[in-house]
């Protein structure tokens, strides 16, 4: 079974959650290509997929919203994970637990309809003071913890152990026959 690990990234929290996702994956002898979304070469030829973003303004990156976007059909019949990387942990309590609640739904509504999602997580990155605008720096301080690495790293192999349950199980996917001999020659 061939599954991409795609990803967006801002600033490569996502980018080493994707990679770690794609080794986990690996483990349990899954074909795993983890790759940048922008840069998917023949995304049509993988069997399943495991879709990674950055949270900016409550939306996903421009490039991941444009793959799902232009790789609709591809992602409507085979199964597909995706994973939004943004604060929710950060973030001072009670507000965590309303990030999970309402987030989710918001994040993915715009392609949730033509997709086959088998699941959606949210979890949190690394937040560093040097990555945001002033504004964002000051909201920073006002709704969050503080700077620092959020990941939660047994949660993530928990998630990625749950896929790869799902995909050992399920049928070989069928391929067509490698073609034998010369191509056929064209007038």
């Amino acid at each position: 079974m061939r599954v991409l690990v795609g990803y967006a990234t801002a600033h490569g929290s996502t980018r080493e959650i994707a990679e770690h996702l794609g080794a986990r994956l690996a483990r349990h002898g899954l074909d795993v290509e983890v790759a940048e979304l922008g840069l998917v070469a023949a995304p049509e030829t993988f069997d399943a997929y495991v879709l990674a973003s950055a949270v900016h303004g409550q939306r996903w990156l421009p490039e991941a919203r444009a793959f799902v976007a232009e790789h609709a059909p591809e992602l409507a019949a085979k199964p597909v994970w995706l994973l939004s990387v943004g604060m929710p942990d950060a973030l001072r309590s009670p507000l965590p637990a309303l990030a999970h609640l309402f987030q989710p739904p918001v994040l993915v509504s715009e392609f949730a309809s033509r997709v086959s999602i088998r699941d959606h997580l949210v979890v949190s990155g690394v937040i560093r003071a040097e990555h945001l605008p002033l504004i964002g720096w000051l909201a920073m301080l006002l709704l969050t913890r503080g700077a620092g690495d959020y990941r939660d790293w047994d949660r993530l192999d928990a998630w990625a152990d749950g896929i790869a349950r799902v995909l050992t199980t399920l049928p070989a996917p069928r391929r067509p026959p490698a073609r034998r001999g010369p191509a056929p020659s064209r007038p």
